[in-house]
């Protein structure tokens, strides 16, 4: 069997494949639970508009022969800036042989495992970035080297709900409070999102079959053995969205496309390179580059609710 070589360098179209797998791979983007804009340079401004009736709680104003304006309009504006990050790193393929030769040689139980060993090196990395990019997606400061800002920073303006340590004998009750708090101007909206932590998740299916509410045994008396990971979740009317890089005993309400994730996967900053150093110093290393943007944005904070 040859040594594992990479002769490739990748970049241009295939650096936004790669980058798209790394970054879109993150669950809350993966099950496309927040709004996702490409092609983002720098900065996009979006505009909010709100009209307020002058003479009371509607628009509407009684006729008259004469145009007065009835109507006030608030413009308002946010704005989605995006940082330019990287990913270096350098390792030794030593480690990684085993695993690419048993796929070469027809080993592995797996068919859709990469053949080449810098597609599979790529599919490592891609997967790490992926991990880190869900907790930075919820949890980020742009602040801090190699984070952009998440969602959570931005609430400060969302509605509040105090939040408490969940488990399966209060999940509805806390689940409850979140829902009373949604405006009237969501509720009911059809991309209404009640995101939650896997805590919050794995109390609430507990809940549903621990045969408190439903009954002795359980959801369709399938007891704890309902949920399959694949079915759908809500409570109150409202969606649950199982957002892994959210913190435990946090929750957040909103619309989807309120929750705006932008990224240049697009442009010119992309870029993914392994480079073999074998034939430069005589070593077994790798290394590894990747350059992309990505930022977050939310929309009209105010309407959102915030539990924690």
């Amino acid at each position: 069997m040859p040594q594992p070589t990479i002769t490739t360098t990748y970049a241009g179209e295939f650096a936004g494949q790669y980058i798209a797998a790394a970054l879109l791979s993150s669950p809350t983007l993966d099950k496309g639970l927040v709004t996702v804009k490409p092609n983002v340079k720098y900065k996009e401004v979006y505009k909010t508009f709100d009209a307020v009736g002058t003479a009371g709680s509607y628009l509407t104003a009684d006729a008259s022969c004469d145009f007065t304006p009835e109507v006030t309009v608030d413009l308002a504006e946010t704005i989605l800036t995006v940082k330019e990050l990287q990913v270096n790193l350098q390792l030794c393929k030593t480690p990684f042989k085993s695993d690419w030769e048993a796929v070469q040689m027809g080993y592995s139980a797996f068919d859709n495992l990469p053949t080449t060993f810098s597609d599979f090196l790529i599919g490592q990395l891609a997967a790490q970035v992926a991990s880190n990019n869900e907790q930075i997606i919820w949890n980020g400061a742009s602040a801090s080297a190699g984070e952009y800002d998440g969602f959570l920073g931005q609430l400060t303006g969302a509605v509040p709900v105090t939040g408490t340590t969940v488990d399966a004998t209060n999940v509805i009750d806390e689940l409850g409070k979140v829902v009373d708090a949604i405006p009237s101007a969501l509720y009911g909206k059809e991309d209404l999102l009640l995101y939650i932590p896997q805590n919050v998740a794995k109390a609430y299916v507990r809940a549903l079959g621990g045969f408190a509410s439903i009954g002795a045994n359980g959801l369709n008396n399938q007891g704890t053995m309902w949920y399959n990971n694949a079915t759908a979740l809500s409570f109150d009317g409202v969606q649950l969205a199982v957002a892994d890089g959210l913190p435990s005993n946090t929750m957040v309400a909103g619309l989807k496309s309120q929750f705006v994730f932008g990224t240049g996967l697009m442009n010119d900053w992309n870029l993914v390179k392994l480079l073999d150093m074998s034939d430069l110093d005589g070593s077994e290393n790798v290394r590894a580059i990747m350059r992309f943007t990505a930022g977050t944005a939310v929309h009209n904070v105010g309407q959102a609710v915030l539990y924690s």
